[in-house]
């Protein structure tokens, strides 16, 4: 069995367009898309390739690969992942078991898949156990816009490109209404509000989301592991809610399930593969959804691929509605009419585009 033999990171802020040109009356928030890239190497040459979740803490989480597990790595074998993740989390869980600590190892244990997959020749979900399906749905995840004609008509822009299920980040009614008006009964809607209600606030409006037929509400509170809250709101008015972006291991998940129908592992944040499937495995049992969060185009877009080949039960895939001035890696796979195929390569099926790597690396 080949040995770890050098760890590296690269941090990616990738500028990209929202589809709308048009008029606004206050500024873009978020213009570039920021990805930490691991790379991992064995002593006998063969590369995986992670992605640790890096929005607004790419340097935190770089220092965290470079710090924390590096010297706890090198030289260790490459192919007993799972004696490797409850040895990380145990050594380091001082450090913290959520957040920045989890995101570095998903990377990392990512990439381990990607080495896995390689040396065997197949891709990851035939390592896992065998591809259940070629393709898996998505739906367009829009980025927050605050104003009524650019979500009318992004909106529209996504349903002519195929699109029935569409996912706002808007968290006023106007906004919302807007891209019901817009995608009428033919638009499944959805919308996060990235726990930017106050308990008053979503009691108010969670019955207007229940009259526009929202498909579910995303972490309506804060804090979004509140699930006693989360329990009672989706029971007292009728509209399904969903989180779990956030949480990381399937311990954290553990109270999220039951109080939530649709659950939402992010494999960058939750520890990578194994963790990602734990939850699957409870989602299931719980018979609850499945609703990976992946707004990524990196490798953890590839793996969440990989991952619905092995999970049937997976409903939908996060595919971020944007304009990037450069995909991250060769032969990307993107939506077409609302479905992606999935690729067949070995391991995650990703390889790095170098101009990307050119042009949009951060120095470190």
């Amino acid at each position: 069995m080949s040995k770890i033999a050098r760890i590296d990171t690269i941090l990616l802020d990738i500028p990209f367009d929202d589809y709308y040109d048009g008029p606004r009356t206050k500024p873009r928030g978020w213009t570039q898309r920021d990805t930490l890239l691991v790379r991992v190497e064995t002593d006998d040459g063969i590369v995986g390739w992670g992605e640790s979740f890096a929005y607004a803490c790419g340097t935190a989480t770089r220092a965290a690969v470079r710090d924390m597990y590096t010297p706890r790595l090198i030289g260790r074998e490459s192919g007993d992942i799972a004696a490797l993740s409850r040895e990380m989390q145990r050594q380091l869980h001082i450090q913290g078991r959520y957040g920045i600590t989890i995101f570095a190892w998903s990377g990392i244990e990512m990439a381990l898949w990607d080495i896995a997959g390689k040396r065997e020749g197949v891709s990851l979900a035939r390592l896992l156990g065998g591809r259940k399906r070629e393709s898996v749905p998505a739906y367009a995840s829009l980025v927050r816009y605050g104003e009524v004609l650019p979500v009318a008509h992004v909106t529209e822009t996504a349903m002519r490109q195929g699109f029935t299920d569409v996912k706002l980040h808007e968290i006023a009614l106007d906004t919302i209404a807007a891209a019901r008006g817009t995608g009428g009964s033919r638009l499944r809607l959805t919308t996060d509000v990235n726990c930017n209600w106050s308990l008053a606030v979503a009691e108010e409006l969670l019955p207007r989301m229940k009259a526009l037929d929202l498909y579910w509400v995303e972490e309506p509170i804060f804090p979004p592991e509140d699930v006693e809250t989360l329990a009672a709101l989706e029971k007292k008015f009728g509209v399904a809610l969903a989180t779990g972006e956030n949480a990381c291991t399937a311990f954290q998940f553990r109270g999220i399930i039951p109080a939530v129908t649709f659950v939402q592992p992010s494999v960058t944040k939750v520890g990578g593969i194994l963790e990602f499937i734990k939850v699957a495995e409870a989602t299931k049992a719980a018979g609850k959804v499945l609703m990976p969060h992946c707004p990524y185009s990196g490798p953890g877009w590839w793996a969440s691929l990989q991952l619905a080949a092995f999970l049937p039960e997976l409903g939908m895939l996060e595919h971020l509605f944007i304009q990037p001035r450069s995909w991250i890696g060769l032969e990307s796979p993107v939506p077409q009419n609302g479905m992606v195929a999935i690729p067949d390569a070995p391991g995650l099926g990703f390889e790095p585009d170098p101009n990307a790597l050119q042009h949009f690396t951060v120095a470190d």
